[in-house]
């Protein structure tokens, strides 16, 4: 759905590019995702508070659900210092500040989401804990060892040289620093067509099978302490993504026009049978040693 361009061969995503969709699709996000962050939801468990009245609020419970769950896994001290790569429209950072007391920089390639996740902080009385700034995760504008912990939601997706990503990570954190990330892997040997709309949807390259992620994060200097398949959470948020884009469908044509929406329906079959036969999604939780 974040983009409308057919090629046979994709190049990988460039961070500007990747930057401009969300600047363009951010909106379309908010409709068939939910708008409390831009994340997998976590589905397979409850919570407390009332019943959802909507399937948009459902969603976004679920990724509240979601981001509270990596919080509690990452469990960074109230003095800490996190860092949020790709932090998206800023509810994941804004939440661990309210919960733990610990300050948040996020970074992200998008102007727009910079824009809107510093009025989230604002709107939260967080401006002086929680920050924002408009940067690549590939060149990180940090000191070696500046942070405490970090985390990456659903961000490094995007992230074609992932080695690169993840010694970057590494840089920023002391001895002992954890990183929680969560990765979209490949199962079995989905088609050209489905890779490249999987490329449509997320811009982003083609997902890793799963030994070649944690090889990765071996190489680029961490040891892994938890390893976490949520494979039923990802399956579940694209039946509801796709749910949603029909129920919004005549607002995303009012929106993006003809030709865009035609693309994203084409997409949707596609796009459902790929992360159906063909996705996982995992988490780790990284440390520097």
């Amino acid at each position: 759905m974040a983009s409308d361009a057919h090629d046979s061969n994709p190049a990988p995503p460039s961070p500007g590019e990747v930057g401009s969709a969300y600047d363009r699709f951010g909106p379309l996000y908010d409709l068939t995702q939910g708008s409390s962050a831009i994340h997998v939801g976590r589905w397979s468990a409850g919570g407390p508070g009332p019943p959802a009245t909507t399937l948009g609020e459902l969603a976004d419970r679920a990724m509240d659900r979601q981001t509270d769950y990596y919080i509690d896994t990452l469990a960074p001290g109230a003095g800490d210092h996190v860092l949020d790569i790709g932090s998206g429209t800023g509810g994941p950072a804004v939440r661990l500040a309210e919960r733990t007391g610990a300050r948040v920089t996020g970074v992200t390639v998008s102007e727009t989401q910079v824009a809107r996740s510093r009025e989230r902080a604002a709107a939260a009385s967080l401006s002086e804990h929680v920050s924002f700034v408009l940067a690549d995760a590939l060149e990180l504008p940090y000191e070696d060892g500046a942070f405490d912990a970090a985390w990456a939601i659903d961000s490094f997706a995007h992230i074609a040289d992932r080695l690169r990503g993840l010694r970057q990570a590494w840089r920023v954190l002391p001895r002992g620093g954890q990183f929680l990330l969560t990765e979209f892997t490949r199962r079995g040997d989905p088609s050209p067509a489905q890779l490249e709309t999987f490329r449509q949807v997320w811009t982003s390259p083609p997902p890793l099978p799963l030994a070649e992620g944690l090889r990765l994060a071996y190489e680029a200097g961490f040891e892994l302490v938890r390893l976490e398949n949520q494979t039923p959470d990802v399956l579940m948020n694209a039946e509801v993504m796709t749910v949603l884009f029909r129920d919004h469908h005549d607002e995303i044509l009012e929106r993006y026009g003809p030709e865009a929406t035609a693309a994203m329906d084409a997409s949707i079959p596609v796009f459902r049978t790929f992360v159906r036969d063909h996705l996982g999604y995992f988490l780790y939780l990284l440390r520097k040693p």
